[in-house]
């Protein structure tokens, strides 16, 4: 069977025309992620999102990067007040204090992990029993916004500190990192 060229297979339609869009749902989202790092930085990424759209958060994510030190928690739980101002007048990034504070207390919720010799990576994939759902969707309609994973996930993580985890959050989050299959039967990334 011939492979579809991804500029024109189906896809899930929520990523709609944008090459950045398609390239993201082609190769990074649904995909199972298992890293400590990499599941810290994308969780403050998704709590960014709130109330924008994921394209919006997308596009910014390498000044993200860059204005959080690569999202290393250590350097962020150290931030003092001129720095959260820099951050705060950051063209780059959402200049939101509440989003900026919560990267900070999300760092130091992360850390406990740490301090606890817990794997970060065990605990968020727990709320799936360890291995990705396997949705069988046909339209965008079907997908919900929230689950009782998603709703426990994110009372276990306000629980230890972390802000902007509500269970949408959450639940964007589980299908960003491949806790959930939430391509679309018809989309070849399913």
């Amino acid at each position: 069977m011939a492979k579809k060229d991804h500029k024109t297979m189906q896809r899930c339609g929520w990523c709609g025309d944008d090459p950045i869009y398609q390239h993201y749902h082609d190769t990074v989202w649904g995909r199972p992620v298992y890293d400590d790092q990499t599941l810290f930085e994308k969780l403050c990424l998704d709590g960014q999102q709130a109330g924008l759209s994921w394209i919006t958060i997308l596009k910014k994510q390498a000044t993200y990067e860059a204005a959080y030190d690569g999202f290393d928690a250590k350097k962020i739980i150290q931030y003092d007040q001129a720095k959260r101002d820099a951050l705060l007048n950051d063209p780059g990034i959402i200049r939101n204090k509440l989003k900026v504070e919560s990267i900070i207390k999300n760092a130091k919720g992360f850390l406990e992990f740490e301090k606890e010799e817990q794997s970060f990576s065990e605990f968020l994939w727990a709320f799936v029993g360890g291995a990705p759902i396997q949705n069988t969707f046909n339209s965008l309609d079907e997908v919900p916004a929230e689950t009782e994973e998603s709703k426990a996930m994110s009372k276990a993580l306000k629980k230890r500190g972390f802000t902007f985890v509500g269970p949408t959050i959450c639940y964007a989050f589980m299908q960003a990192v491949g806790m959930v299959n939430d391509h679309l039967q018809a989309c070849p990334c399913w």
